[in-house]
Formats: structure tokens, C-alpha cells, sequence
């Protein structure tokens, strides 16, 4: 059964965001009767956290890795929490006395295991290049983008860089956390050591520092602390799910600030960079992916990176308890609810018709020999789609498009398919056209 756990924590490491990872399945006691799982957290308001924001995450990865369902009931033990407190305090002990990392880096995030596209390949670069020489570059550098994108594998890439050159002294948190040490700083009248411990590092990184949004006492206190770093050159990078600009209660004077230096916002992957990123973790887990299942996965998980991850390790189980291959009808039957997989043929027509409605032009456009830009633009898109979502020749494409030759159509995907590798916000909008029609729907 211990081996069993160790399949869930794994499945949960993919599953879920490093920091919930770290603060709600790490401390937790578990142990087997049965067809029963027993929970034990070190307090009522642990218990309600890990229930809130990994219940629904622990409850699928404990069927998938079982192949069954089975009751988990969840208790209360306060001595957990002391232990732990000791504990935390003994790492704490030997952390400071390395002088160099106070906080969890994950060292298998790396630049070298991280897929670039062109969603993300000008964040990959700022990362890189504050990596090589912090506080020089760009301070702060202000990292955001949606859940499952990366973003913590790229601040964590940095501080392992960091890390060999031994010469930085690394504080790394997340909003959270450096929100409840600041209460617990004031409650036990201890602020001046507060201060003291993250103004004495050479890097601070705040993870999710979308959660101090709102919280006077907390703002002031960050606000100072980035005062004081970015006065003496000491590297200062955030990450958010979203701009500073698009943090509503955000001081003013806060806001600024992180403007200062360098804000730059990762994007969802195109196909391409998920089938690349697909075949990158199938390779390091050692498990064998055929091209078509990659490219079920990838074109039906879109947004997260984090759930196309999820997605593979529950095939790597379901084949590895079921001594079977993975295999297209496998990945149909096993990820039916979050493939959502439609059979049904995509037509010429239902494309044109879509493309014409979008770019709100009529549909006998598309057949036209009318080449202006506000017709042969969106005529362009129609034929790249052709390609893509039927099983069309170029000729027959060209046929459906007014008896164009197959070296139009070839031009004009050769043309699309740059545009959305250079431009992630076109190539968000072709993302949209796709599932426009051919909805991820039963």
C-alpha cells in the first residue's frame, strides 16, 4: 500500500501546482484498511485547505492508481503539527547555514527540459537572460500567464542556474506564504526579523503574488522590502496569473514598481509545442506515445500544460494496471471526460461558412476571384483550416475554393502557419476558429 501512495504523490505531483503540492500533500499522514484511505492532517484549518483546493485531485488519482473507488476518510492529529514545525525549523537551521537557498526549489525544472514555442519562447529568454546575469537584465522581472503554462518551471529553471554558481543567496515563496509569515511576524512582535531575512538576500522570488492583492498590511510591508532590494541591485522576480495592470486592488505605488523593469506574459502552446512538449515528457517517464495518441491529446487539452501531464501519467497507469499498450481507443475510453472526443467529419463547407461568419464577410467570398485584403485575408484562414481539419488534396482544396491551383492554397497555409508561429495572438484566434468547428463536445 506504501507503493500505492507513492503512485498517488506522483500522480499529484502533475495534477496539481507546485505550491499546493508542497503546502497540503507533503504533510499529511496516510495509511491503508481495506478499501479504505486514511488521512490524517495536523489541524482543522489544514484540513480544510487540503480539502478545498486538492480534494478533487486526490480523490481521481487515488482511482486511477487503484483502478477502483475507494472510501478516503479524513482525520484531525494537532501532533503532526508540531512535528512538522520541528522539522521545518531543522531544514530551516541548515538552509541558513549554506547561506545560499531558503525555500523549496524543485532542481528538475531546468531551461534544458523546457519545450519552446512560440508562446513562450520570449519569456524563455528574459528567464534565461536574468539567469545569466541578475539585477542586470531586468529588475523586476514580472512573469504571468494562465494556470499549467510554465511559469514555475521557468522561475525555478532560474534559481537552479543560480544555484551552480554558488554565489547567490536565494529566498523563494509564494504569496501565501510570505502573507502568513508577516501575520505571525506581528503576532509574536518579531517584524524586525521579518525584514531582516529577506532583506539580506541577493534574489527574492514571489510566487502567486497575485495574493497579497487586497491586503493592506502586507503590500506595505512588500512594498518596502522591494525598496529596499531594488536600491542596493538585488534581483526581484514575480509571477501572476495576470498583468499588474489587471490586479484590481493592487496599490497604486505596487503597481509601478513591477512595471519597472521587465513584464512579459507566457501564452497558451500551439499544437505543434504540445505534441513537442507530449513527446518530452513521454521520453523522460520512458513511456512509448504513438504520433496519433499525441495528437489526440494535443489538439483536444489546449490551455494547460499541467493537464496535457496529467493526461499521459493517467494512460501510463491505466495501461500499467491493465498490462495493456497505449493506444487511440485507450485514450478515447480513458480520458473521455476531459477529451470530450466528437466523431464526426468536418466539411469545406462548414469551414467556410464559420470563417465567413467570424470575419464577418459573405459567404460567396469564398469562392470569388475578389482579392482584397478584407476578403483574401479570411479566405487564406478558410483554406489553411481546409488543410488542417480535412482530408482534402491541395487540389481538391483549390477546387472547393472557385477551381484555385493547389500553389495558392499552398501559399496561403504556408502563410498562416508563419503568421501564428510569430503572432500568439493570432494564433490564439485560429485556436478559436478550430474549436468553433469542431467543438470539444459528446
Amino acid at each position: 500500500m506504501e507503493k500505492h501512495w507513492l503512485q498517488v504523490m506522483n500522480h499529484l505531483k502533475t495534477s496539481l501546482d507546485h505550491t499546493k503540492y508542497d503546502a497540503w500533500i507533503e504533510p499529511v499522514r496516510v495509511s491503508f484498511e481495506g478499501r479504505e484511505l486514511h488521512i490524517t492532517a495536523p489541524g482543522r484549518f489544514f484540513l480544510d485547505g487540503l480539502k478545498r483546493d486538492c480534494g478533487t485531485a486526490l480523490r481521481t488519482a487515488v482511482d486511477v492508481v487503484l483502478g477502483q473507488s475507494i472510501t478516503i476518510h479524513y482525520a484531525v492529529d494537532d501532533s503532526i503539527q508540531a512535528h512538522a514545525a520541528a522539522e521545518a525549523k531543522r531544514v530551516k537551521t541548515v538552509v541558513t547555514n549554506t547561506g545560499k537557498v531558503d525555500g523549496n526549489i524543485d532542481s528538475r525544472f531546468t531551461f534544458a527540459n523546457f519545450v519552446v514555442g512560440s508562446s513562450n519562447e520570449f519569456v524563455f529568454a528574459a528567464c534565461q537572460a536574468v539567469a545569466e546575469k541578475p539585477s542586470q537584465n531586468y529588475n523586476p522581472l514580472y512573469v504571468h500567464g494562465g494556470v499549467g503554462l510554465g511559469k514555475t518551471h521557468l522561475i525555478h529553471a532560474i534559481a537552479n542556474t543560480l544555484i551552480k554558481a554558488n554565489q547567490y543567496a536565494i529566498a523563494y515563496r509564494t504569496g501565501e506564504r510570505f502573507t502568513n509569515e508577516l501575520i505571525e511576524a506581528i503576532r509574536t512582535r518579531t517584524t524586525q526579523d521579518f525584514r531582516e531575512r529577506y532583506r539580506k538576500v541577493d534574489v527574492l522570488i514571489i510566487d502567486d503574488v497575485q495574493f497579497i492583492e487586497g491586503k493592506t498590511s502586507t503590500q506595505e510591508e512588500f512594498f518596502h522590502t522591494f525598496n529596499a532590494l531594488h536600491e542596493v541591485q538585488k534581483q526581484i522576480i514575480l509571477v501572476s496569473d495576470r498583468s499588474p495592470h489587471n490586479m484590481a486592488h493592487l496599490e497604486e505605488r505596487l503597481r509601478s514598481r513591477f512595471n519597472w523593469g521587465l513584464v512579459a506574459d507566457i501564452q497558451p502552446p500551439n499544437l505543434e509545442t504540445r505534441l513537442a512538449i507530449l513527446h518530452n515528457k513521454a521520453e523522460l517517464a520512458g513511456i512509448t506515445l504513438e504520433s496519433d495518441v499525441a495528437y489526440l491529446l494535443g489538439s483536444r487539452i489546449s490551455n494547460n500544460v499541467r493537464e496535457l501531464e496529467g493526461a499521459l501519467t493517467r494512460l501510463n497507469a491505466y495501461a500499467h494496471l491493465t498490462h495493456k499498450e497505449i493506444s487511440i481507443d485507450m485514450a478515447k475510453h480513458v480520458l473521455r471526460e476531459q477529451l470530450r472526443v466528437v466523431e464526426r467529419i468536418v466539411d469545406v463547407d462548414d469551414i467556410q461558412k464559420k470563417v465567413a461568419d467570424y470575419y464577418a464577410i459573405q459567404l460567396k467570398e469564398m469562392k470569388s476571384p475578389r482579392r482584397s485584403r478584407n476578403v483574401a485575408f479570411p479566405r487564406q484562414v478558410a483554406m489553411f483550416l481546409c488543410k488542417e481539419l480535412t482530408r482534402k488534396s491541395l487540389p481538391g482544396i483549390g477546387e472547393a475554393f472557385g477551381g484555385r491551383d493547389h500553389t495558392t492554397i499552398l501559399y496561403a497555409c504556408r502563410k498562416i502557419d508563419n503568421m501564428r508561429k510569430s503572432d500568439a495572438e493570432f494564433n490564439d484566434e485560429i485556436e478559436r476558429l478550430m474549436k468553433a468547428i469542431q467543438p470539444d463536445s459528446i
